[in-house]
């Protein structure tokens, strides 16, 4: 014959057990993930270093490419990395709700990283169009094409700076 106290064991194991599945039938299963910032200006101080970074990176590339320093296939494997990068913080700065203080300045800086993408990836066409010998003129054109992305770029970042609370 069983104790009382194993039956009272084996009937709390149970509870639990059939709580625990009843739960995992109530509770929603699809959850949409928000990163949460609660020091605005550290997250966006953090983000212009990591920026900041990635940008000299991608320069010193851009001219080794230009310099031919490097090949063409080794930048493009190098933009792919940095490019991956920088839309990981952008899926953070969509993601991350500031306060209505700060929104303008969030959302001039995520234009910001936006245009830095466009100018990695026009980078990365522009090693793909030296690789497979593109006529000067169009590496010309793209070159023009990546100076305005870079441009923009800078501008967004200046503008968010100037919408800081």
């Amino acid at each position: 014959m069983a104790s009382k106290k194993g039956i009272m064991i084996t009937c709390i194991i149970l509870v639990s057990i059939t709580a625990a599945s009843f739960l995992s039938w109530i509770v929603p299963q699809e959850n949409n993930s928000t990163f949460i910032v609660t020091d605005y200006e550290g997250y966006l101080d953090g983000v212009k270093n990591i920026h900041e970074v990635l940008q000299e990176s991608i320069d010193i590339e851009y001219r080794n490419l230009q310099d031919e320093k490097i090949s063409p296939s080794e930048y493009i494997i190098i933009t792919e990395v940095t490019s991956s990068q920088v839309t990981t913080k952008i899926s953070e700065f969509v993601t991350s709700k500031p306060s209505e203080q700060w929104l303008g300045s969030y959302t001039s800086y995520m234009e910001g990283l936006r245009d830095f993408n466009k100018y990695i990836i026009e980078t990365k066409v522009l090693a793909n169009q030296i690789e497979n010998g593109v006529p000067e003129i169009e590496i010309l054109q793209t070159i023009d094409k990546i100076e305005s992305i870079k441009a923009e770029s800078i501008e967004h970042v200046k503008k968010s700076n100037e919408l800081r609370p």
